[in-house]
């Protein structure tokens, strides 16, 4: 199944994606509404990855919770912190 973000990526058409920065905590509350938010005005929605360097709530989480609320999720995966196998062992669990 195609996604909508690939549509729209190969329709040459303008694409439009917004970013969500996930909780410092367990409380994902803000972050569900901010989604509800943006899912219906952006092709896409990417999910920050530890931003500033500060453990947050997991990206793959925040882009199972996107899903969930019908939204088109990005993954963003930064390298630092993390070790080959690591980076490695996110991507099979995002697959």
């Amino acid at each position: 199944m195609v996604s909508k973000f690939k549509q729209v990526l190969n329709s040459g058409k303008f694409v439009v994606t917004s970013e969500v920065a996930p909780p410092k905590g367990t409380n994902i509350e803000k972050m569900h509404h901010h989604i509800d938010l943006l899912k219906d005005k952006v092709d896409a929605i990417n999910i920050t990855d530890h931003q500033s360097s500060v453990m947050r709530f997991p990206s793959i989480g925040g882009c199972l919770a996107i899903k969930e609320r019908g939204g088109e999720p990005i993954l963003q995966m930064t390298c630092r912190d993390r070790n080959r196998l690591a980076l490695e062992a996110e991507l099979l669990f995002a697959y």
